[in-house]
């Protein structure tokens, strides 16, 4: 099984939808700070030290409320399932976005961004793990990769939905539409849940294993394989690990008792908060604030803007098709030194040219910036959604991923919250920080991350010391241990026979 099948294709396609919701209502709070309306509304100047606070807190709850409802994810996809607690997130960024376009004024911006996080704090770590359950070893990186994908083509979209509402007459919707706009991905999504199917990796841990066969027969169905000997495979494989794994006590706390649940947990803390400190918001959120120190101000700092998260886009199409090829471990490696690289150049132009007349120097400047923010659209934003996702096994995947994006949010807040006040008063210095982050983030990499790619879900728990109950062949059609599964099937069958006799 290597290919796409187009019943899995639509179905990845429409619940990857929520990342898009994520991206687009995340990026347009970036694009109404760069509307001469949203400053002219709340009675804000866009140079003072003052709103570059209220931008800062603003961006700092909506990140406080995706951590907390990145949380609360983990207790309520494994409670009601993937696809319920799919449908709660989405009202969640419905209710959200609603409010937030009808704001007026700064205070309830700013708390209704938070009630916004919650829902969209819960749709990105949602479409991760399902995104992640629902592929094949052989695509998992393709597939989970959307996820990345999806999220950035949030950003774009809502960038030049920005970039449009900058010519409106009209001052007041010049900011309320984008955030308007926030609700329309949600209420699609709501509007066809019902007919995508639970997770089949849930649904055999929910003892619903007839139901978990036939979605897993559909979604990996190869018309090369008429016996279904590689879906057969895969099921039983799923099956005998989940039983063994449903035996050992799950939570949040045990992850940190348990020595191999222990280890990957704050691997996933670390790598999803070191994303932060790359200075992908840092940077990305106050791209309008940047362009302004470079002299581009007006529409054209929008239109960079717009320029920018495409270029950012774009690469990340590229890095998903390739990933399982490449491999997780060498994209992050690779992706960390370039924009690392990248970053102490940008940050020897900015020295140089910011507050300058030199059209060549603020030109270099942002030129960099954009090769920066491809490079690491290539190499590092799908990578990181997928290893995260997938090193943990099935009754622990939501809670494991909850971890992971709760530290990416705090991240958010950590490198957001001051980058405003920082570019303002210290400029340049600010890349200091990220550069220096960045080498601490190649040398955990280098010597704690282990390659995932190719492996199925269940075999993945072995790298980090986790027992694997049976592994599947190099063809994946057919149980390595098979005389150990027949041994197993046969005790649940004595079992069975005596417990039918007690009763």
């Amino acid at each position: 099984m290597g290919k796409v099948t187009a019943y899995q294709a639509g179905v990845v396609a429409f619940v990857a939808l929520g990342a898009f919701t994520y991206g687009f209502a995340f990026a347009v709070f970036v694009t109404s700070i760069g509307q001469p309306g949203f400053y002219a509304y709340f009675n804000l100047d866009s140079t003072s030290s003052y709103t570059a606070s209220i931008i800062g807190a603003v961006n700092s709850l909506f990140a406080a409320g995706a951590a907390a409802g990145a949380i609360i994810q983990g207790w309520v996809g494994d409670w009601l399932g993937r696809k319920k607690a799919i449908i709660i997130s989405q009202l969640f960024c419905v209710g959200g976005g609603a409010l937030c376009a009808g704001s007026v004024n700064i205070a309830m911006l700013v708390s209704c961004r938070f009630f916004q996080g919650i829902g969209l704090g819960q749709s990105i770590t949602l479409v991760s793990v399902y995104l992640t359950e629902v592929a094949h070893k052989n695509n998992r990186g393709l597939l989970s990769g959307l996820t990345a994908c999806s999220l950035a083509s949030g950003y774009v979209v809502c960038s030049w939905v920005g970039f449009a509402a900058f010519f409106s007459s009209n001052q007041v919707l010049q900011w309320r539409l984008p955030l308007a706009l926030a609700c329309v991905s949600p209420l699609i999504t709501l509007s066809g849940i019902y007919w995508i199917p639970e997770s089949p990796r849930y649904l055999v841990w929910a003892e619903r294993k007839e139901e978990a066969w036939t979605v897993l027969r559909r979604l990996h169905h190869d018309a090369s394989d008429p016996e279904e000997l590689s879906a057969h495979a895969e099921f039983q494989q799923i099956v005998l690990q989940v039983d063994y794994d449903k035996q050992q006590n799950t939570g949040y706390i045990q992850m940190f008792r348990k020595p191999t649940w222990r280890g990957r947990s704050l691997l996933v803390i670390f790598l999803l908060f070191a994303t932060q400190a790359t200075g992908i918001l840092g940077i990305g959120n106050f791209q309008v604030l940047i362009y302004n120190s470079l002299g581009i101000t007006g529409y054209m700092a929008l239109l960079f803007y717009c320029m920018y998260a495409l270029i950012g886009t774009i690469p990340n199409f590229f890095c998903a098709y390739f990933m399982d090829r490449i491999g997780r471990r060498r994209l992050l490696l690779m992706g960390y030194v370039a924009v690392t690289l990248l970053l102490i150049v940008e940050m020897l132009l900015q020295k140089q040219y910011i507050g300058t007349t030199s059209k060549a120097g603020n030109a270099a400047a942002v030129a960099m910036l954009w090769i920066w923010v491809g490079l690491y659209g290539f190499f590092l934003d799908p990578p990181q959604f997928v290893y995260c996702a997938e090193i943990f096994p099935t009754t622990l995947r939501a809670k494991g991923i909850a971890l992971g994006f709760a530290a990416y949010f705090v991240g958010a807040i950590t490198f957001t919250t001051p980058s405003a006040t920082a570019f303002n008063n210290i400029g340049w210095k600010m890349y200091l920080v990220y550069i220096a982050c960045n080498c601490v983030t190649v040398v955990v990499i280098y010597f704690f991350v282990p390659e995932t790619s190719n492996l199925s879900l269940e075999e993945i728990g072995e790298l980090f010391g986790d027992k694997v109950v049976v592994h599947l062949t190099a063809d994946g059609h057919g149980i390595v241990e098979e005389e150990e599964v027949k041994q197993i099937e046969a005790e649940k069958s004595v079992h069975e026979r005596i417990e039918r006799i007690e009763v």
